[in-house]
């Protein structure tokens, strides 16, 4: 895999990390049905921890894991550690660009969402990633959408900015179970399946998520897997650091 894309794949997969091990408690909700209410994670601030696993379409499996930190609408930071406490990729998304400091490698990345399409065929953004992050619907719901029930799932058809998203919401608790999104011109698409969600600051977040990733790289396109388990996620109210420098 391009050592570049690599970087961002990794974090995509969003954020993660391991360490800190604590007891799940599994979200009940309230097993009520009702009208649609999908749920946004609230925070100022967040910081999180998982383990990952990437599934290369070569056959190449990388484990290891990733910290996050994260102000709301604003910055996801985060860096990747392939173990031995050694930090092989520090990075920072704001809503205008993606850059990534690669310490093995020595391929940094600094590129706008735009640029960024042209080069892998993905549409990316700030707001992509928190909702990969937290299970969040990919957008509102406006008169132009597909909404519909089936049994306790919602099932939301939406198009923007050339991408068409298929996300199926629960009931019970408004958050995403599974989400799809594909570019209008077949370029890149990505699938995200959670498993489970964990009660934190008495909301539902994932407890563990399956990625899967198609996108484009000048030798042709590729397919990614991303498995992550979160063991640690704790809102903040008060500010948190994202040192970064190239």
């Amino acid at each position: 895999m391009n050592r570049i894309f690599r970087g961002l794949v990794i974090f995509i997969m969003l954020g993660f990390v391991s360490s800190c091990s604590k007891k799940v408690i599994p979200y009940q909700g309230d097993g009520k049905m009702g009208d649609f209410s999908p749920l946004y994670a609230s925070y100022d601030y967040l910081n999180a921890k998982a383990k990952i696993v990437i599934e290369e379409e070569s056959g190449k499996i990388t484990r290891g894991s990733l910290s996050l930190r994260a102000k709301k609408d604003s910055v996801l930071w985060f860096t990747v550690s392939p173990g031995m406490g050694m930090e092989a990729v520090r990075g920072l998304i704001t809503q205008d660009k993606i850059m990534i400091k690669d310490r093995i490698g020595k391929e940094d990345v600094n590129l706008s969402f735009k640029e960024f399409d042209s080069v892998f065929g993905l549409k990316l953004s700030l707001e992509l990633f928190q909702n990969l992050l937290w299970a969040n619907p990919p957008h509102p719901i406006d008169y132009e959408d597909r909404l519909v029930r089936v049994g306790k799932v919602f099932e939301v058809t939406q198009v923007r900015n050339q991408v068409r998203y298929f996300s199926k919401v629960q009931e019970s608790h408004g958050k995403v179970i599974e989400s799809v999104s594909n570019s209008l011109d077949d370029r890149g698409s990505l699938l995200a399946s959670f498993s489970g969600f964990q009660e934190v600051d008495s909301q539902p977040f994932p407890i563990a998520v399956l990625i899967k990733l198609a996108y484009q790289l000048p030798g042709g396109s590729q397919n990614t897997i991303i498995n992550i388990e979160w063991t640690s996620i704790e809102p903040f109210a008060d500010p948190l650091n994202f040192p970064f420098k190239f």
